[in-house]
């Protein structure tokens, strides 16, 4: 990553400050269950195949959590453009409550350890995702959480907006920063991400070099690996095992991103539909972990959104981390660029591609991982 000693110091230096902190459907198509999954914050390509049986589809869509966004919000929000384009927020949760303990202490709330505006294009053939590093320093807008006011804030970490408000403040937060309406609202905490990496029967990458993480439990020589649920939430987690990378939140999300699309490639080839048993554990692991808006918690919605976005395969989705550089005033947090998030905001509003330009000077695409995994 760097070229000079000095600039290796500074990415250490750095890197020491930072905290972790009906009508009968048609079969799904292979394309259509991988980007499913993705929508889903990976949870959700086993949702296409119980609709036939009344007792699997009543029993997966009991399983389903939805937050009523549109009450929670009213009315402040922006304006609902009609152009065919759909815009969804996918958050992993890093709460350490009942089985997430073993990540680190419970302290009575949870944070949006991952943050992606997915932006689907007209036509549905196409998407942008953007991530948002959680320790992004923006102004919290005023939020509402079980009847109380909570009241906005400056210079705070993006991934509070969800600590103190869940996941309506956290959709109020990214619409405050886009100026973009989130159509729908996906979330997943680690104890589902790895029950469904499981189902799936784990995830192939490759390692260029050694991955070793006290921190992320993960530890990977260089090589060909099959990851179980463990070891996959282990890499999407991991910040400072990755030779090359400043520890920060900016490399871990190279490493999200490029496993989102390993992980979509390879749901091609789970053969599901073959296995009916397989199929039936896999949805049943799905809809338990993933929570939506109530727009989307049910079977036959997420189905639907499937079957709409069928033609999206991971060589089609442009990933991108949101414009940012590190604040001098503390190096353990970044600042969104003004100039070129605004690129990107306007970009996605406007249904168009996000422009090179948008992220040239960028360090949020820098973060030295992405060399280490495919």
């Amino acid at each position: 990553m760097a070229d000079s000693k000095g600039t290796v110091k500074t990415a250490e230096s750095r890197a020491r400050r930072i905290r972790a902190t009906g009508r009968r459907r048609k079969a799904p198509t292979r394309r259509r269950r991988a980007l499913t999954l993705t929508l889903s914050a990976l949870v959700s390509c086993a949702l296409l195949g119980g609709a036939g049986l009344g007792f699997v589809y009543f029993k997966l869509n009991g399983n389903l959590k939805g937050v009523d966004i549109n009450a929670a919000l009213g009315k402040d929000r922006p304006q609902n453009v009609d152009n065919g384009s759909m815009d969804i927020l996918v958050l992993g949760s890093d709460s350490r409550a009942g089985k997430n303990g073993q990540y680190g202490t419970d302290e009575g709330g949870a944070r949006s350890d991952t943050a992606m505006v997915m932006h689907v294009y007209k036509g549905h053939k196409k998407a942008s995702v953007v991530s948002i590093p959680r320790d992004t320093l923006i102004k919290r807008p005023d939020c509402t959480k079980d009847g109380k006011d909570v009241p906005g804030a400056q210079r705070v970490m993006f991934n509070t907006a969800y600590e103190v408000g869940g996941p309506a403040c956290a959709v109020k937060t990214v619409e405050s920063l886009s100026g973009i309406r989130m159509d729908h609202f996906v979330e997943v905490d680690f104890t589902g991400f790895k029950k469904l990496i499981d189902a799936l029967g784990g995830v192939d990458i490759t390692t260029s070099k050694p991955i070793d993480d006290d921190s992320s439990h993960l530890h990977l020589p260089a090589g060909k690996h099959t990851l179980s649920g463990e070891q996959s939430l282990g890499l999407v987690r991991t910040r400072h095992g990755v030779p090359g990378g400043d520890g920060s939140d900016l490399g871990r999300i190279q490493l999200q991103q490029t496993f989102i699309k390993a992980l979509m490639d390879q749901v091609e080839h789970v053969g599901v539909l073959t296995n009916p048993s397989k199929l039936y554990d896999i949805a049943d692991t799905a809809t338990k972990a993933v929570t939506t808006d109530t727009d989307l918690n049910s079977v036959g919605e997420l189905t639907g959104l499937a079957k709409s976005l069928g033609g999206i395969g991971s060589e089609h989705i442009d990933m991108v981390t949101l414009p940012v550089t590190y604040d001098k005033l503390d190096p353990a947090r970044v600042l969104p660029l003004p100039r070129q998030t605004q690129q990107v905001w306007d970009a996605l509003h406007r249904d168009r591609p996000i422009p090179k330009s948008a992220i040239k000077d960028s360090a949020g695409d820098k973060g030295g991982t992405s060399s280490y995994v495919k």
